[in-house]
């Protein structure tokens, strides 16, 4: 029998969230489709997620796991999900429940109007006034400097056809953004509007994940950060070539000469720091680049069950 929904769940430190997110997520599915599994990927989890997740394998066939031998991150574990998919349809979600499971019934109905990609659209995000616009102003700036428009408050959760699956899949870069990809390969796609819930459990992603997510977004998908480093660099060098003028001119025809530490060191400090948010950037797509030539598996799996 063909496999008809696969759920695809990044887990990294969920063992409390684990037995509820199961228990919705069945419940949803087998009201959906006559055919499904729930792909738990174990992200290098330090407390008790990959024994939950195992005893879910033992009582339930349509359950399996697939476990890292370290954390590699959350695209890597989305990548492996994928790659491990066998649905005709594949959901991707989190599992700390703020994307509620019942919602997959909406998204499914949703493809089945001849959506290639149906993704979830945050209406509200329970969590803190400033995470929420630092959140809102991502996504504006991405939208903004892309070479490909993006829906706004749009992220990883989502249904996507199989052919879908297999393009991303196919794809060799290391440093993902999922969103981002998940638009550039075009098709038919849309929305579903729903409220992001507040975390049922456990600790929210770091501030340093969630910065580096950012970035991958921002350069993969855009070359605009490296001309803002010459347009920079231009405008430095304008301000810097009138200030010689006018300290010239000013020396020249009206015997006035500027002295003092103050505007010699603002000068230099101004240059300075255009120098080193220019190398800056440059260095953030080195890295990526650096990456990619190394050519090392995005992750190693310990071990498999379920399959």
């Amino acid at each position: 029998m063909k496999i008809q929904v696969s759920v695809v769940i990044p887990t990294y430190n969920e063992e409390q969230n684990i037995p509820l997110l199961y228990q919705r997520l069945k419940n949803t599915l087998k009201k959906t489709v006559s055919s499904y599994e729930m792909i738990f990927v174990n992200d290098g989890s330090i407390d008790n997620s990959l024994e939950r997740i195992s005893i879910l394998v033992k009582k339930d066939k349509n359950v399996k796991l697939i476990s890292f031998s370290r954390n590699f991150g959350h695209m890597a574990a989305v990548s492996a999900g994928l790659a491990h998919a066998h649905g005709e349809k594949v959901v991707l979600m989190d599992a700390d429940l703020q994307d509620p499971p019942e919602v997959i019934e909406k998204l499914y109905k949703k493809s089945l109007e001849g959506f290639d990609v149906v993704y979830g659209v945050k209406k509200n995000r329970k969590e803190g006034i400033i995470k929420k616009a630092m959140f809102n102003l991502f996504y504006k700036i991405l939208n903004a400097v892309s070479a490909y428009k993006m829906p706004l408050n749009a992220g990883t959760f989502s249904l996507m056809d199989r052919k879908i699956v297999d393009i991303l899949v196919s794809l060799p870069e290391k440093n993902k953004y999922l969103s981002g990809l998940r638009s550039w390969t075009g098709f038919s796609q849309t929305g579903v509007v729903y409220e992001r819930q507040a975390r049922n459990a456990g600790d929210a992603s770091s501030l340093k994940k969630l910065t580096k997510l950012a970035m991958d977004g921002l350069i993969s998908f855009s070359y605009i950060p490296l001309r803002m480093a010459s347009i920079l660099g231009f405008i430095t060098a304008s301000v810097a070539l009138v200030a010689i003028f006018v300290v010239a001119a000013l020396r020249i025809f009206w015997g006035v000469g500027i002295i003092g530490w103050a505007s010699t060191m603002s000068t230099i400090l101004l240059v300075s720091g255009a120098q080193l948010i220019t190398l800056g950037i440059i260095g953030e797509y080195l890295a990526r680049i650096y990456d990619e030539v190394k050519n090392r598996p995005e992750y190693i799996i310990a071990q498999k069950k379920g399959f």
